[in-house]
């Protein structure tokens, strides 16, 4: 099946379960998708796998739970009602374990292409050219 023929809400839960492995060992980092034509092209993980205190370097040691996962990928999708009208963008969830609960930002990204812009506005454009320019 095509991406374009599964709704972005499809295409967030097959990155949840494409990352499943990858969550299970790290407890924060970003989940970013990157979007065109509300197609999800590329996504994965931006971590730290290590880090360090007093001199000494060490591994996580537990990441996000199943109950956890599930979770984040909820929240994931509820943050897709807010993205309006664009169809090209980033979406990033930067996640980390507090208390035991798994704490989500996300950040909606819209990219926009002025040639496109162009190519739909032309004449209001070479209107405004012979305004600024004479």
């Amino acid at each position: 099946m095509l991406g374009e023929q599964l709704s972005l809400a499809r295409q967030i839960d097959l990155v949840f379960k494409e990352l499943q492995e990858e969550l299970s060992v790290v407890s924060s980092g970003i989940v970013f998708v990157q979007i065109r034509n509300n197609v999800i092209g590329k996504f994965g993980i931006r971590h730290n796998p290590l880090s360090g205190r007093s001199g000494v370097l060490q591994a996580d040691k537990s990441g996000l739970s199943a109950a956890q996962q599930s979770s984040f990928r909820l929240m994931a999708l509820e943050s897709l009602n807010y993205k309006r009208r664009w169809t090209h963008g980033e979406i990033s969830y930067e996640f980390a374990i507090r208390q035991g609960m798994v704490v989500v930002d996300a950040t909606l990204e819209s990219n926009y292409n002025m040639a496109n812009l162009l190519i739909r506005y032309p004449k209001s454009v070479d209107a405004d050219k012979e305004r600024f320019y004479g």
